[in-house]
């Protein structure tokens, strides 16, 4: 018995795409909000004593959140034009009212300003958000250490200048078949002035560290930052290239602080001085790494200036310092240890990034 073939689509599916064709969803928005303003100017003519002139405020905050930056400011311009006309319907112009009215237009006025910024962005204003937040996440995607052999423990922990969302220090790890490349950066700023900078750069290196090999990634990163003729324009950077197999690594350094070495023999840390300049200062650099073997038990540091660097201590004291309580803080248990050491070192105004390796 054969089975009855579809007779298209539903009459609700139908009516659904008519209604899309006719008003798209931000046109359908733009109508419910008219209209829930103007009931709330119906009210307030009719009952002024139950709606207060205040209540416009409601749309228009909504409208910030929800319109494009097309439909926004006439928006509000027709909140304005309304209050306008209501506010002469009012029994008595009482020196409250006037007071309310003024807040009132203050708001729209705000929120035109707002829109007027947005307009750069083209999205409104929770979608404009989401994309920012979508990009913080993808920073801290391109910074996820990939799966490695059981001999290996790697930990990155990362902190903003005074808790906020986003942070001009970073990290970026691939791997390539039996080696692991990570590269820890620190933006010139700090907190949000720097995450934007940090959103493009992070991307940026990802591609680079993954297609490159290690002796050419700082050099093209350094011709990266050198094109994009920021006025902040510069960043420093270490790289670490790892063998997982062996255990040889390299690391090389963009004017960043140095990275430190404990060797499991005999218990002390060390610090690695490889040198380079920072990165997008200066063309046709290069940058030459320091070469060792991790052997078992053996752990490396890399870490951002925020983690070592006060207004009143040399760096150099302050890897001391580092270095210190990484020994009575990890105590030879590093799994967990760059959580334990960014909670407990480094500035809170300023941001903080911090990579631990660590051979088994």
């Amino acid at each position: 018995m054969s089975t009855p073939r579809s007779g298209g689509p539903s009459l609700g599916r139908r009516f659904e795409d008519w209604l899309h064709r006719v008003l798209p969803s931000e046109t359908r928005t733009l109508v419910v909000l008219v209209v829930l303003t103007l009931a709330l100017g119906l009210a307030i003519w009719k009952v002024p004593d139950w709606s207060p002139i205040a209540s416009l405020i409601l749309p228009m905050v909504v409208g910030s959140l929800v319109l494009g930056p097309r439909q926004l400011p006439w928006f509000v311009v027709f909140v304005l034009l309304l209050l306008a006309v209501l506010v002469p319907q009012q029994p008595g112009i009482e020196p409250r009212i006037a007071v309310t009215v003024l807040v009132v237009f203050t708001i729209g006025f705000i929120i035109l300003l707002s829109s007027f910024r947005r307009s750069r962005l083209g999205v409104a204003g929770l979608r404009g958000e989401s994309m920012l937040v979508d990009l913080r996440d993808r920073i801290l995607k391109q910074g996820r250490i990939p799966a490695l052999p059981d001999g290996w423990h790697v930990g990155s922990e990362l902190r903003s200048a005074g808790g906020t969302a986003f942070a001009g220090d970073f990290v970026v790890a691939a791997r390539h078949d039996d080696r692991l490349d990570v590269v820890v950066v620190d933006v010139s700023g700090k907190g949000e002035g720097a995450g934007t900078r940090a959103l493009l750069l992070s991307g940026a290196l990802g591609g680079l560290l993954r297609a490159l090999p290690p002796e050419d990634f700082l050099v093209a990163a350094n011709d990266f930052l050198l094109d994009q003729e920021w006025d902040e324009g510069f960043a420093s950077a270490v790289h670490l290239s790892l063998d997982l197999d062996t255990g040889h690594y390299a690391v090389r350094s963009a004017g960043h602080p140095p990275a430190a070495l404990r060797n499991a023999g005999s218990g002390r840390w060390s610090v690695l001085e490889a040198e380079g300049p920072l990165l997008g200062l200066i063309e046709g650099t290069t940058y030459d790494g320091v070469e060792g073997v991790l052997k078992h038990g053996d752990v490396l540091l890399l870490y951002t200036d925020g983690m070592v660097e006060t207004s009143d201590r040399d760096i150099m004291l302050g890897v001391d310092k580092m270095l210190g309580q990484a020994e009575r803080l990890l105590r030879g248990d590093f799994e967990g240890g760059a959580t334990r050491l960014i909670e407990a070192l480094g500035s809170r105004n300023d941001d903080r990034a911090l990579l631990l390796v660590h051979r088994r």
